[in-house]
């Protein structure tokens, strides 16, 4: 059986005009001989109606008496509506389709309400469902533990529904339809020319979309590559193939894909630099300090530990909580709020020289300052001030060529 697995957004699915172009993807598959699982997020975002967060409206989230098992079963149901509203317009095509809960498709989660992980997937009826359809349509973003909880899985969760049930199937791909016409060499809205990529690497997307790009949720992109199945991010309102994120660009046969050194630049916004300098004891320092921020739930980053102190980066939204916290260890740290982190990311930069001093050299010539730095065998971070954020992104992608195909 040839099978595709295909995830179509809240934005894709917000409306009738939207809905068609995605079932136009569908039917074309279907032409060419696939089944087709398709795994649909909410209808549009807020406000309209069946929309995540106006759902959470509903309770007065954040100021909600609701349990997060009743959040779950609230949230879980704008993706069963759209499933359900989505398979009928199929229908409507002349399309042989059924809508399905996670549930239903076989997702058994955890019982961490709201941020469920897959713990198995049962698959049998939805290969039974496609023996007699020619499309499934699953409600992304949930499951149900085993004695029958409805959960969620997070934020991002119908990508990840999308890879789960690709990997579980044994998909030919993984098609995660967006808003633009694959994946890119840097933020449209701060690099003008920036350029779609035609090939990426597993390896590539994942470290693109931790360090800010969020055309697909990292955690899918995991789930595909331990599972070997290509994935593909497509615009749902183009008929092209958009971009290709398999093991290894020499994988690709019939296409000229360049060696690339790096592939893309990403940025992250809203982040608060702190630093902390010990007053007697620093070894006491560098644990206690971590161990309150772990308790307390801030995820730390950027982290620089010396014998006189630590620096590292928070969420610029937990400033005052993490100040707040070192205070009562007896702390006065220094802030450096407004800050953002700009990644430089190519599996082509693995074992070469000199890619560091041409990030230096580019920043500082765009009279940038570097605050803090770090770097792996595939990304290089920078850590800088929020206002030179536009014309750091635009000097590296100018100096790495990303602007030319």
């Amino acid at each position: 059986m040839k099978l595709l697995v295909q995830k179509f957004g809240g934005t894709s699915v917000q409306n009738t005009e939207t809905r068609a172009n995605a079932i136009e993807h569908i039917k074309s598959a279907v032409l060419e001989g696939y089944k087709v699982v398709v795994v649909v997020s909410a209808i549009g975002r807020h406000p309209q109606p069946y929309a995540t967060d106006s759902l959470l409206e509903l309770v007065g989230f954040p100021n909600t008496n609701i349990s997060k098992r009743e959040q779950d079963l609230l949230l879980s149901c704008g993706e069963t509506i759209s499933s359900v509203v989505f398979s009928n317009e199929l229908k409507e095509q002349s399309l042989s389709s059924i809508a399905l809960t996670g549930a239903q498709a076989g997702f058994v989660t955890s019982k961490d309400f709201t941020e469920a992980k897959i713990k198995a997937m049962e698959v049998g009826r939805v290969r039974k469902e496609l023996k007699e359809h020619d499309v499934v349509v699953v409600a992304g973003f949930q499951g149900a533990t085993e004695d029958g909880e409805i959960t969620t899985i997070g934020r991002g969760g119908s990508d990840t529904s999308a890879a789960a049930l690709g990997a579980a199937l044994d998909a030919d791909y993984i098609d995660i339809f967006t808003d633009v016409e694959g994946i890119m060499t840097a933020d449209p809205r701060v690099v003008e020319d920036a350029q779609t990529l035609d090939v990426v690497t597993y390896s590539e997307i994942c470290n693109l979309a931790y360090q800010g790009a969020k055309v697909v949720h990292p955690r899918a992109v995991e789930i595909a590559m331990q599972a070997e199945v290509p994935m593909r991010v497509r615009s749902t309102h183009s008929k092209d193939t958009g971009t290709l994120v398999t093991s290894s660009r020499d994988d690709v046969k019939g296409k000229d894909i360049p060696d690339r050194l790096v592939t893309g630049i990403a940025h992250m916004s809203g982040i608060t630099q702190i630093k902390v300098e010990a007053n007697e004891e620093p070894y006491h320092l560098q644990s206690e300090v971590f161990k309150v921020m772990a308790e307390a739930g801030i995820s730390v980053d950027f982290i620089n530990i010396s014998p006189t102190g630590v620096v590292y980066t928070i969420p610029e939204i937990y400033t005052e909580d993490a100040v707040e916290l070192l205070d009562k260890l007896g702390y006065k740290p220094f802030l450096e709020k407004n800050c953002a982190k700009v990644s430089v990311v190519g599996a082509g930069m693995t074992g070469v020289p000199g890619v560091t001093a041409r990030i230096v050299q580019t920043l500082t010539d765009a009279g940038v300052q570097i605050l803090q730095s770090a770097d792996s065998h595939t990304t290089i971070w920078v850590l800088i001030r929020q206002d030179d954020l536009v014309p750091a992104v635009n000097a590296l992608h100018q100096t790495f060529e990303l602007n030319v195909q």
